[in-house]
């Protein structure tokens, strides 16, 4: 796949899943069948190491955003960056916004105290 490939995929605008805080904290009670598939989207995207270095190098990035251009040194290609990316923003956990040739990434505002409160025990 060429880097000309990868762009559009970046471009697309998809609506990423809420990512603000869909259930309660594992030690309350069980899950709801729909709160664990929204539990699971977010767990399975951060658990790739690729996908995992992206989002900690943009969560940690000066500001509290970062161009693409700036967290792509991950030991992958550009069009698998973009890939990884693309899922990381279908999760919910990242949102992104175009400037000129480059695109900017964000850590979604509730992402980081929702897995908190999630992980967190009563």
């Amino acid at each position: 796949m060429s880097n000309a490939k990868a762009l559009p995929l970046l471009e697309r605008s998809e609506a990423p899943v809420a990512a603000v805080p869909c259930c309660p904290p594992l030690s309350e009670r069980p899950f709801t069948a729909e709160e664990a598939e929204r539990t699971a989207r977010m767990f399975k995207a951060l658990g790739d190491p690729v996908r995992l270095r992206l989002f900690s190098a943009v969560a940690s990035h000066e500001g509290g955003e970062a161009c693409v251009c700036d967290i792509s040194d991950v030991g992958v290609s550009q069009p698998t960056v973009s890939h990884h990316l693309k899922k990381l923003k279908e999760a919910g956990l990242l949102t992104s916004e175009r400037r000129g040739t480059w695109v900017y990434y964000r850590v979604e505002p509730s992402v980081l105290a929702a897995m908190g409160q999630l992980l967190a025990v009563r």
